[in-house]
């Protein structure tokens, strides 16, 4: 005979919310446009990370380059939001992340110095991927 386990309801609720909230939000992977047209960038699926590669730059000669790479070590929070680290290769800084979806928009949002400087940028997606 056999015995069967049942586990209380609010402890699988609360050992699958995390998921949940995982499976239900956007996806950050794709091609995105800064709202001022002067960035491209591709987000792909790096390791249990996000790469963001800027694929083109409207003025080369700025402080933005083609191949510019940042690492986002982000986590999603609710269900248009993660938060987490983005780490700049190029100039080997670490920012406090938090990016947004509303539909096919994106905006991000990095500090430095314990959140006392910010910078938020919109982007809009530019390949096929419907948002959610």
């Amino acid at each position: 005979m056999g015995l069967t386990m049942i586990a209380p309801a609010p402890l699988v609720a609360l050992i699958l919310s995390p998921l949940a909230a995982w499976a239900g939000n956007p996806s950050p992977t794709g091609s995105w446009l800064r709202a001022n047209g002067t960035v491209r960038i591709a987000v792909t699926q790096c390791g249990t990370n996000f790469c963001a590669v800027n694929t083109w730059v409207k003025n080369p000669l700025g402080k933005e380059k083609v191949g510019d790479r940042i690492i986002l070590t982000v986590k999603p929070v609710s269900g248009t939001q993660y938060q987490g680290q983005a780490y700049d290769v190029r100039r080997q800084k670490t920012y406090r992340m938090t990016i947004t979806f509303q539909g096919n928009n994106m905006e991000t949002s990095g500090c430095v110095l314990l959140g006392v400087i910010c910078k938020s940028t919109n982007w809009t997606r530019i390949d096929q991927q419907s948002a959610g």
